[in-house]
């Protein structure tokens, strides 16, 4: 296992987005929860930091109150093989309050952002046909979602 791990900066939702995540992507679970004692900075058993794997994946999830938005600067990459789980991941991350963006790009309801790609892309918009690269990547430019076929018709 890496000594690198993601760590993620929440108001107060670090354990319900932890369930979230574990609930959506295979091969995750809660690995473990802190909670604040008596006298910490948020109600005593609040969760403080959570750890969780997503896909395999361990991140650390911490509650430390407002002040740290995220930004596009970190994103979490799911590459996937299907329309379907293009779908699947893209509805259920921008429900309840996420966004869609351009190129596959999305922020879920707690303002973190996800790239969700088919794993065609890379060969799609840097094959060896120039002409039809440009025209995948024209098709990827002008989407929210990625559409696989509609790429690949570019």
């Amino acid at each position: 296992m890496s000594s690198i791990t993601p760590f993620l900066w929440f108001d107060s939702q670090a354990e319900e987005a932890a369930e979230f995540y574990v609930s959506l992507f295979p091969d995750s679970r809660i690995v473990s929860v802190n909670r604040y004692p008596e006298g910490g900075p948020m109600p005593a058993g609040t969760a403080m930091s959570v750890t969780f794997e997503i896909d395999g994946l361990e991140v650390q999830a911490l509650n430390a109150g407002p002040g740290k938005p995220f930004t596009e600067a970190i994103s979490f990459f799911v590459q996937v093989e299907t329309q379907a789980e293009i779908d699947r991941y893209w509805d259920a991350l921008i429900a309840n309050g996420g966004r869609p963006d351009q190129c596959g790009w999305l922020k879920d309801r707690w303002g973190l952002s996800w790239q969700i790609v088919p794993s065609v892309l890379g060969s799609l918009i840097g094959g060896p046909d120039p002409e039809r690269s440009a025209r995948a990547m024209q098709a990827m430019m002008g989407m929210t979602k990625l559409v696989i076929a509609d790429l690949e018709a570019a």
